[in-house]
């Protein structure tokens, strides 16, 4: 059994779709990021570092946090979503993709376009330059084949979430055909379905028109 830390967030969902392509038990607790519950003396021990998501697996023990580092001992532990040979470094570098470089530009954009609108119209056209660069990047990788590193991986479950608040980025999806493609197939499998409202479905997954 795995406790899951974790709230509505897209490095959250990582991990509960992650888990629920695994088919890997887990226990859901939630925590309330508006309500500051990340900081709280008992969460900390968990996560140091005052952040979701964090995982304690019951069968070793073994406490992890940061969301990529959680997706690769998920990976090794169950024998899933991770390829062999070759395959998994170009796994290990797409992830490394997303940690680096789309997840902190896109909550960039989410920064400035969606909570702090008009805040800096410098900040907003920057990150909405390197949003779209990495989109870019994104679509040209998908142009050959269904998933990021071929079959569904870790690499799929960690960008996934960050792609699916492309309404929050004001994204348009039709000038990326390949990743469009992409986030349909995902959001219509039923483990990306269930993995997503993890731990509330007051968010739904939102679909383009």
């Amino acid at each position: 059994m795995i406790d899951l830390y974790t709230w509505t967030v897209p490095n959250g969902r990582k991990i509960s779709i992650a888990l629920e392509e695994m088919g890997l038990p887990y226990k859901v607790h939630a925590i309330n990021l508006g309500k500051g519950e990340q900081k709280k003396p008992d969460y900390l021990k968990v996560n140091p570092n005052g952040k979701v998501p964090a995982i304690i697996d019951r069968d070793t023990g073994i406490r992890m946090m940061e969301s990529g580092a959680i997706l690769l001992y998920l990976a090794e532990k169950s024998g899933k979503l991770m390829p062999k040979g070759q395959k998994r470094w170009e796994a290990m570098e797409w992830l490394m993709w997303q940690m680096g470089g789309l997840g902190p530009m896109l909550g960039q954009v989410h920064h400035y376009t969606h909570f702090n609108k008009g805040a800096s119209d410098y900040a907003e056209e920057r990150y909405r330059a390197e949003m779209d660069r990495l989109y870019g990047v994104m679509d040209e990788r998908l142009a050959d084949r269904k998933y990021i590193v071929g079959d569904i991986s870790i690499v799929d479950c960690a960008v996934f979430p960050w792609i699916a608040r492309w309404d929050w980025q004001e994204q348009d999806l039709d000038k990326f055909p390949n990743v469009k493609r992409w986030y349909l197939e995902m959001a219509a499998r039923p483990a990306v379905q269930r993995g997503y409202i993890v731990p509330s479905d007051i968010q739904q997954i939102p679909m383009p028109d």
